[in-house]
């Protein structure tokens, strides 16, 4: 997936500078491939263990695991990255995340404990790279830090639209790879696929010429926030927002896989789930031509609310087709809701903290994922397939609690760039 030149073109003396020229031709390629091991990683391991162990609950635990191994471990690989560089974090977190990945292969199969499982699925989630954060950041910087002022904003909606429909798309089809692989090969080969593309392209992401960029910590023009200012109430509404939209994409994929585990078809779940990246990918690309006067702010009620209508549609179709339409609308809601999420986060980021807010975003998702396959596996063991349908409707909630009190976050000033 690769950025289009209108979203991508500057203004300036130079009509033809693009920032596809300034980050080099490999950049966007690179790092959208690089995304699809940490989407792979919480659907895989689910795909695994419940195939290992056959059991949902605890295929729905060890997602779990891997989500708090990110939420532990995820922003202190980016105030690492903010300190240190990207290069050196990326390099250490791919080679660990691949190890640990093929341990897994070898673990969910073997006489072990289900608690050597777990363990494996924790150090997954806490050596996950988080290519998307940093991808952001490396791009805001670029923006902030080149561009002329009166364009900064209009080229930071743009490229964040970009951003959060790449993350979309590998987020709905990540999954999807996970059921193809599952399906035409067996339950191991997606975890060993998760694995060989971290080898080979999460490599290529920290080795690009784009992470010898300095941290903004080491600039002696710039001295870092405090890091109380992440505490900041709007980051932190943008964050409980992607916590949201995590646990949607969690309930969503888990009750589905229980419904499809029912008819006996449930290591094909994650196609199914692929149908809501066609809306959600369409509609993220399009938020960068949406008009001004309709507000961020504005955005995220009206996609938030498409959210919650999709998910009460989910929890009371009565067939496989109403399980899938309600799907396709909510892809509709949750592209656009990440584009304003992520824009607005930017926005905010404290002075020199910006790979750290990225990273809390991005680990916010899969803790939520994570969280919600727990809680759906249980419930869809305890209760049924259709209770646990009923999941997606909480977290479609979350987000639009989250987008109310958006409404009333006054944002105390711009996130800082060098002049």
């Amino acid at each position: 997936m690769t950025l289009p030149d209108e979203l991508l073109r500057t203004a300036g003396p130079d009509e033809d500078l693009t920032l596809r020229r300034a980050v080099g031709p490999s950049y966007f390629p690179v790092a959208f491939v690089a995304r699809f091991p940490y989407a792979m990683m919480i659907v895989g391991v689910l795909t695994l263990v419940v195939a290992a162990r056959d059991s949902v609950a605890l295929g729905g635990l060890n997602s779990a695991a891997v989500g708090a191994g990110t939420a532990i471990f995820g922003p202190l690989l980016g105030m690492a990255a903010d300190r240190f560089g990207q290069r050196p974090v990326l390099l250490v977190a791919g080679a660990a995340n691949s190890l640990a990945l093929l341990v897994m292969a070898a673990v969910a199969f073997s006489s072990l404990p289900d608690l050597a499982v777990l363990a494996t699925a924790f150090v997954i989630g806490a050596t996950a790279p988080q290519v998307a954060p940093m991808s952001r950041s490396r791009l805001f910087g670029v923006i902030t830090e080149q561009l002329p002022a009166r364009r900064r904003v209009k080229t930071l909606n743009g490229v964040m639209a970009y951003e959060s429909a790449a993350d979309e798309t590998v987020f709905v089809f990540g999954p999807a790879i996970v059921g193809l692989l599952a399906t035409t090969m067996n339950p191991v080969a997606p975890v060993i696929g998760a694995a060989v593309l971290t080898v080979l392209f999460v490599t290529a992401f920290a080795l690009h010429p784009t992470g010898r960029v300095e941290p903004s910590g080491a600039d002696e023009r710039v001295e870092a926030a405090p890091a109380r200012d992440l505490l900041r109430p709007g980051v932190l509404v943008a964050v409980l927002g992607t916590l949201g939209v995590g646990m949607f994409f969690g309930g969503m994929l888990t009750s589905l896989t229980a419904v499809m585990r029912d008819e006996g078809t449930g290591d094909a779940a994650g196609l199914v789930y692929g149908v809501m990246g066609i809306g959600s990918t369409i509609l993220a690309l399009a938020v960068a031509v949406f008009p001004e006067r309709f507000a961020l702010r504005a955005r995220w009620l009206v996609f938030g609310a498409t959210m919650l209508v999709a998910a009460l549609g989910y929890a009371l179709a009565g067939g496989m087709v109403g399980l899938v339409g309600a799907m396709v609308v909510a892809g509709v809601g949750i592209g656009p809701t990440l584009v304003t999420q992520y824009s607005l986060a930017a926005t905010r980021s404290p002075v020199g903290r910006s790979a750290t807010v990225m990273t809390m975003l991005g680990s916010a998702v899969i803790v939520g994922q994570s969280a919600a396959s727990a809680v759906t596996g249980a419930i869809a063991e305890s209760s049924g397939s259709d209770a646990a349908r009923w999941v997606p409707v909480v977290a479609a909630a979350v987000v639009v609690l989250a987008a109310v009190l958006n409404v009333r976050v006054r944002d105390e000033r711009p996130a800082a760039h060098r002049d």
